[in-house]
C-alpha cells in the first residue's frame, strides 16, 4: 500500500500519486510534504552519524554538526568537499535529489534540484544535423549540448531556507580552507583519472589538463598536494550568497565553457538566471512492516525501487538469503519486470504523464508480481499496462556511472539523504570557476522517437529535467519512525543497488556494512550482471534457470547507509568499493 501521513490520518494512494504525476510545488515558500509520523514530538539529544564518499567531506559534516548544525547544515558542508576531493563524481556543477526527514514535525520533504535543459533545447538535441542519427555517446557527452544548468547549490540553499540553523556561509568554511591549502590526491581520483585520459578527452580543455595532470601530461599521482584557488574564490562568492552561481562572474564563466567548441551548447546566463529547484512530495509505500519513501519523478528511484520491493513482498524473501540461487532469482526477476516499466513511462512530469500511481497500483503490482511464480527465467521482461495509458513508450537512454551519495543523522533525529552528481565520470570535462561541470542531459534520451515516430517520454525539450536514477530513500518502521536511509551513485545500476540495500538490511537481517557490501546484481533487460564475490553454486544454478549472466565483473556502487537500532544508537554502512566512511561526531 502506497501511502502518506497528514496530522492523524493517511490519505489515499491516488492523492499522494496524483501530486506525483503533475507538475511540482513552485520554488517559492511552501510548506514541506508530510511524512510517515507527522505527530512526532521533538526526541531528546541523541545520536548523529554521517556516512559519505571521502573522509574529509565526513568530517565536514560532523563538524557543522558539533557546532549545533542541523543534518541539512551538514549536507552542505559534505557537499562542497565532496565537490573538491571527489570531482569525478558531484560538485558544485552538478544536481541533486534530498529527502529530508524532521523529526520534530515528522515531516517528509523531497527536493529536486535536478538540472534543467536551456530553453533553447528540443528534442533533436543530440541528432547529428548532418546524418539525421544520434550523436555517438563521447560526442554527445563532451559536446556542449551535454550541459544542464545546475541545480544542487540552489536545490540546498532552499533546504537551508527550510531547515538550516547555521548560518549559511559555515558550510562552505572547510572546503574553502582545504582548497587553498590543499588537500592530497586519493588514490581513486588518481586511478580515475589516470583510467580516464586515455579513453576520453580529459585533458582537451585547458582548465581541466592543468587541474589533473602534471606539467609532463601525467596523472597526479596519489599523495601529490593539490590546490584550487578557483574553487576557494567560488565557495567563498557563494558564501556570500548562493545566487552567486547563477549570476555574475560564476556564471559567466559556466556560459563560456558550454558555448566553446566542439559542439557548443546553448545555455545562457537568462537560464541560470532562471533555475528554480523544486519542492516535491516523496513516494512512500508499504514493504511489510515499514514504509519505504523515495524521489518521485524526474527521479525513477522512488516508484522502481518500491516496485521491485512490491514485486518481492508475495514471497518469503527471509527464508530465502543472500546464498541461495531463489533469493537471488526473485530479486532478479523483480528488477527486470522494474526496470522494463521505468524505461517505458518515466521522465519530467511537467512535461510528461507519468503513470506513478499505475506502476505502484496493488492490483497491477500483484499481476507482475506473479510472473515471477516460476522455475526458469522470464524470456524477455517487459513492460506492463499500467491504468492511465494504452502503451508503453521506448527508450534509447544510455547507461552512464557516477555520482555519489551520503547519509546524514543529526542528534535531534533530523535525517538528510541525498544523492548528487556531475553525471558521467568527470562530467563533461569542462570547468568553469574551478570546479567540473554535468553532462547530465545526455540522462535524455539521445534518440528521442520511437519506431513510430512519437516522442518517448524521456526526450529532450527546453527547460525539462531528465529523468534520472537517483535513488536517495528514508524506511519508517510500523509506528512511522526513523528506521534507516540508503541510496547509491552508478547509473541506471543505482535501483538495482538501493533495492539490493533494503532487501539485505529488511529481509536478510544483515547490517548496513553486510548489505551495501554484498554483491552487486543488475538486472536491466536480458542480461544480468552480477559482481565479483557470488557464490560459484549461485551462478550455476542461475544459468541452469536460464539467466544470460555478466558475472564476476565489478560494480561502481557507493552506498551508504545509516540505521537506528532499537535502543536508538546508530549503526552505519560505507561502500568498500569507494574511500568513504561512516563516523558519529
Amino acid at each position: 500500500m502506497l501511502r502518506m501521513f497528514e496530522t492523524t490520518t493517511a490519505i489515499t494512494a491516488s492523492l499522494l500519486l496524483a501530486a506525483c504525476s503533475q507538475a511540482g510545488q513552485d520554488a517559492g515558500p511552501a510548506a514541506p510534504a508530510p511524512a510517515p509520523d507527522s505527530t512526532a514530538q521533538a526526541p531528546a539529544e541523541g545520536p548523529a552519524m554521517v556516512a559519505a564518499a571521502n573522509p574529509l567531506a565526513v568530517e565536514a559534516g560532523l563538524e557543522a554538526l558539533r557546532n549545533g548544525g542541523d543534518a541539512v547544515d551538514a549536507a552542505i558542508a559534505v557537499q562542497a568537499v565532496l565537490g573538491l576531493v571527489e570531482p569525478q563524481s558531484s560538485g558544485l556543477g552538478g544536481g541533486a535529489f534530498m529527502l529530508y526527514y524532521d523529526a520534530q514535525t515528522g515531516e517528509l520533504t523531497a527536493y529536486d534540484g535536478r538540472e534543467k535543459a536551456p530553453a533553447a533545447a528540443g528534442p533533436d538535441l543530440f541528432i547529428d544535423p548532418e546524418t539525421g542519427e544520434p550523436l555517438s555517446f563521447f560526442d554527445a557527452i563532451f559536446s556542449g549540448h551535454s550541459i544542464g544548468a545546475p541545480g544542487a547549490v540552489a536545490m540546498l540553499a532552499m533546504a537551508h531556507g527550510d531547515h538550516g540553523t547555521l548560518d549559511w556561509a559555515d558550510g562552505f568554511t572547510a572546503a574553502t580552507e582545504l582548497a587553498e591549502n590543499g588537500f592530497e590526491v586519493s588514490p581513486r581520483l588518481h586511478n580515475l583519472i589516470a583510467g580516464v585520459a586515455p579513453r576520453t578527452p580529459l585533458d582537451e580543455w585547458e582548465a581541466t589538463r592543468d587541474y589533473f595532470f602534471t606539467d609532463e601530461g601525467e596523472a597526479l599521482p596519489a599523495g601529490h598536494l593539490l590546490r584550487n584557488p578557483d574553487y576557494a574564490a567560488t565557495t567563498r562568492a557563494l558564501a556570500e550568497d548562493w545566487r552567486n552561481l547563477y549570476t555574475g562572474r560564476i556564471a559567466e564563466e559556466i556560459v563560456a565553457a558550454v558555448q566553446a567548441g566542439p559542439r557548443p551548447g546553448t545555455l545562457t546566463l537568462e537560464d541560470l538566471a532562471n533555475y528554480e529547484p523544486v519542492r516535491r512530495e516523496a513516494i512512500c509505500r508499504d514493504y511489510r512492516e515499514w514504509s519505504v519513501c523515495g524521489m518521485p519523478p524526474p527521479a525513477s528511484g522512488g516508484v522502481s525501487v518500491n516496485e521491485i520491493l512490491g514485486l518481492l513482498e508475495p514471497y518469503d524473501m527471509s527464508q530465502t538469503g543472500p546464498d541461495t540461487v531463489e533469493g537471488w532469482r526473485r530479486f532478479i526477476e523483480a528488477s527486470r519486470l522494474a526496470y522494463a516499466d521505468r524505461d517505458a513511462y518515466i521522465g519530467d512530469p511537467d512535461f510528461v504523464f507519468v503513470p506513478a500511481e499505475g506502476l505502484l497500483d496493488t492490483d497491477y503490482i500483484a499481476t507482475r508480481s506473479a510472473l515471477i511464480d516460476r522455475d526458469t527465467a522470464i524470456e524477455h521482461a517487459v513492460p506492463g499496462i499500467p491504468e492511465g495509458v494504452d502503451a508503453p513508450g521506448a527508450d534509447a537512454t544510455a547507461d552512464v556511472p557516477g555520482t555519489s551519495h551520503f547519509v546524514i543523522v543529526d542528534s535531534d533525529g533530523d535525517v538528510v539523504s541525498m544523492t548528487t552528481t556531475v553525471e558521467s565520470i568527470f562530467g563533461s570535462h569542462r570547468m568553469a570557476g574551478g570546479f567540473l561541470l554535468n553532462n547530465q542531459l545526455t540522462d535524455f534520451s539521445r534518440d528521442p522517437r520511437d519506431a513510430e515516430g512519437r516522442l518517448v517520454p524521456n526526450a529532450p525539450d527546453g527547460g525539462k529535467r531528465p529523468r534520472s536514477s537517483m535513488s536517495p530513500t528514508i524506511v519508517f518502521d510500523a509506528d512511522g519512525h526513523f528506521e534507516l536511509a540508503t541510496g547509491s551513485p552508478g547509473g541506471s545500476s543505482i535501483i538495482g543497488y538501493v533495492a539490493k540495500s533494503l532487501v539485505g538490511m529488511l529481509d536478510w537481517e544483515l547490517t548496513p556494512q553486510d548489505a551495501v557490501a554484498l554483491p552487486n546484481v543488475v538486472a536491466r533487460g536480458d542480461t544480468v550482471r552480477i559482481e565479483d564475490g557470488m557464490p560459484a553454486d549461485v551462478l550455476e544454478g542461475l544459468r541452469e534457470l536460464g539467466f544470460t549472466l555478466d558475472a564476476n565483473r565489478g560494480e561502481n556502487s557507493g552506498l551508504h547507509a545509516v540505521r537506528r537500532l532499537e535502543d536508538g544508537s546508530l549503526i552505519g554502512g560505507a561502500d568498500p568499493r569507494r574511500e568513504g566512511v561512516a563516523l558519529e561526531p
